[in-house]
């Protein structure tokens, strides 16, 4: 009896000590307040990791996750999106404007509110961006199937839409006891701080589960920093690398938006000054090379012709943090030199290892100061020839960026000539967003960096809809500080996602949008016609259904994008003509809330074209004479694509 009495006071003083050491939530309200509680740090800069959410409410969370911000969201703000998809753009504008060390989280209801979600998570993961969502997803306990809006898996019961996400994810989870938040949330937070591995952190979240309680370790809401730390290269990389280069005649940098987030753009800069080396640029590295005689501009498919030029003969091609996608290397057929040499910086040993390149894996601002010290001691540069050739380039760059933004007799103003008085407007306080269209062609082969402005691409993914909730989101992030955030789109995308304008309206968050409005999909226009022939459009075009071929060949639609912005609360303008243009850009700046500027451009007038190739399917076979003599010229252009071999390091001297 004594034994029996001892054992029971024992276990009744270890439950009160228990309770004491636990937290009894839901899961919802257990997420919102350990996310409150961490941090990141990068250079010595700690903020908070996830300051808000961002999402639309429905059945599948208003009960749950927005019951515990509610209650528990004490510093945690939470944005009322008006679309699901836009929520995660936005989260990646904040995620860019905060140099990938904040994001915000985004949540949507069940069924079509999460799988909405799923083309922002495949742009986050396709630009190496950190967001953490948050779907709502089935019931757990099967008690009431189906439930509304759930898919029916035949035989493999446990699947719902939200495994939709598992490919655009780099961390995927859904939380089926709240016991797995112990280990999911913190494996959340890694990924998110990790620059190898950022991109869409997805944790899906059953509705009753979002509600279910436990005791949750009080340590488990401990604060905690998340240290995003340099990492070097290995001496073996760093001596190799430098072997190869100090053996270049030609040598050519290519900035990717590696520069920008490791904020190498000053080493870069001190790289290129004292080896005599030319930068070109990505579109994520698009203003982050330096501002001098050095500096080519855009490379590749949409590259100045003066980049294209020395890329095709270079020997030795130096990358720092790129993914080296199609556009940039014109589909492996750039670099046409035949003992071209790669060598790679790169955070991550996957991007450091394409195109055969030599790697060199970790910090670019780090791993740039370790190879300049090296080529330093051995007295390395490139020759007063090779700076003539670069000056030449330059020259014919601008001469072709010059003609472009003449005028042409008997049209309106151009798409160019808009980009430029945009350029001429803004400064080192301002940042410019966009990511689709034929705009990015304008900003990245005609923009001029020189005056600072923060130029943010989003091209790994090319998603229309993107820029508006990305420019609020960037915005958001950068709250209070100077400087206009300007959004850079067609009416394409203006049609496809431009209700967050009524959430900066809500927010009071100032963004300038600029819609240029050409009355169709144009960029794509060109490409139609190169592979098929003139007047082989087709499904472009802003026409009426014609009612005499049954195709969309009619009248040119008559549509007010000012009027509809306006109607939604933002200051808007329609201009016809540079001087409108550039007075409205004037208004805008003056303005206190959300403003929407309309340029009527000509339709059909682009940039002029650099030669280069992009592999394009195209119909092998067809009856058109045009489509047989462009898909022959296609066929031209494949027979350039190149298989690179390995660079490997030199013989030791």
């Amino acid at each position: 009896m004594t034994t029996t009495a001892a054992a029971d006071i024992g276990t009744d003083v270890k439950t009160a000590a228990d309770k004491k050491a636990v937290r009894r939530r839901t899961v919802a309200q257990a997420i919102v307040e350990y996310l409150q509680v961490q941090y990141s740090e990068l250079d010595g800069e700690k903020r908070r990791l996830v300051p808000g959410m961002y999402g639309i409410l429905g059945h599948g969370n208003s009960v749950g996750l927005a019951q515990g911000i509610d209650e528990y969201g004490s510093d945690f703000t939470y944005y009322q999106a008006k679309n699901e998809q836009s929520a995660v753009h936005a989260a990646i504008g904040f995620a860019k404007a905060s140099n990938r060390a904040a994001t915000l989280a985004c949540t949507a209801s069940a069924g079509p509110g999460s799988t909405n979600m799923v083309t922002g998570a495949a742009t986050a993961t396709t630009n190496r961006l950190p967001v953490l969502l948050f779907p709502a997803d089935i019931i757990n306990n099967r008690f009431g199937d189906p439930v509304l809006q759930q898919i029916e898996h035949p035989v493999e019961r446990d699947v719902s839409a939200n495994d939709c996400f598992r490919p655009v994810s780099r961390y995927f989870d859904r939380i089926t006891h709240p016991a797995q938040l112990l280990s999911t949330l913190p494996e959340a937070m890694r990924v998110l701080t990790d620059p190898v591995e950022a991109g869409a952190v997805v944790v899906c979240l059953p509705q009753d589960i979002q509600g279910a309680e436990f005791d949750f370790p009080e340590t488990f809401f401990t604060p905690r920093v998340w240290h995003i730390r340099r990492r070097p290269a290995v001496e073996d990389e760093l001596r190799d690398a430098a072997g190869i280069i100090r053996n270049a005649r030609r040598p050519l940098l290519i900035a990717g938006g590696g520069v920008r987030y490791s904020k190498a753009q000053e080493e870069l800069a001190r790289f290129s000054a004292e080896f005599g080396i030319p930068v070109s640029e990505t579109y994520a590295g698009k203003g982050s090379g330096p501002v001098t005689d050095l500096n080519l501009g855009a490379l590749g498919v949409t590259g100045t012709v003066g980049a294209n030029e020395i890329a095709d003969a270079a020997d030795v091609v130096i990358t720092v943090g790129s993914r080296l996608q199609d556009f940039i290397t014109a589909s492996h057929s750039l670099f046409q030199n035949p003992d071209v040499k790669f060598v790679n910086l790169n955070v991550g040993a996957f991007d450091a290892h394409k195109m055969g390149s030599f790697p060199v894996i970790g910090d670019a601002r780090l791993n740039l100061a370790a190879l300049r010290e090296r080529l330093s001691a051995v007295g390395y540069s490139t020759s007063a020839g090779f700076r003539s050739d670069i000056a030449d380039a330059r020259k014919a760059t601008l001469e072709v960026r010059n003609h472009d933004l003449e005028a042409f007799p008997g049209e309106k103003m151009s798409q160019a000539q808009v980009i430029d008085a945009l350029n001429r407007t803004t400064t080192g306080e301002d940042a410019l967003i966009l990511g689709s269209g034929g705009v990015v062609e304008g900003i990245h082969k005609a923009w001029d960096p020189s005056n600072g402005t923060e130029i943010h691409f989003e091209y790994a993914n090319s998603c229309m809809g993107h820029e508006i909730p990305a420019g609020l989101g960037y915005r958001i992030a950068r709250d209070g500080e100077p400087g206009e955030v300007y959004v850079l789109i067609g009416d394409g995308t203006y049609f496809m996602q431009p209700t967050e304008l009524v959430t900066a309206v809500q927010e009071r968050q100032k963004i300038i949008t600029i819609v240029v409005d050409n009355r169709g999909h144009q960029c794509i226009w060109p490409l139609q016609v190169a592979k098929g022939g003139p007047g082989r459009e087709f499904g472009t075009q802003y026409k009426e259904r014609n009612a005499g071929s049954g195709r969309l060949d009619g009248p040119v639609l008559e549509f007010d994008i000012a009027a509809n912005a306006a109607s939604m609360g933002c200051a808007a303008w329609s201009t016809t003509t540079i001087e409108e243009f550039e007075g409205a850009l004037a208004e805008a700046r003056a303005a206190e809330g959300p403003a929407v500027i309309v340029a009527h451009v000509e339709q059909y007038r682009y940039l002029s074209g650099n030669g280069a190739f992009w592999d394009v399917g195209v119909p092998m076979t067809s009856q058109r004479p045009g489509s047989q003599e462009g898909t022959a010229k296609h066929l031209e252009g494949r027979a350039r694509q190149r298989y690179y071999a390995a660079t490997t390091a030199p013989e030791p001297r």
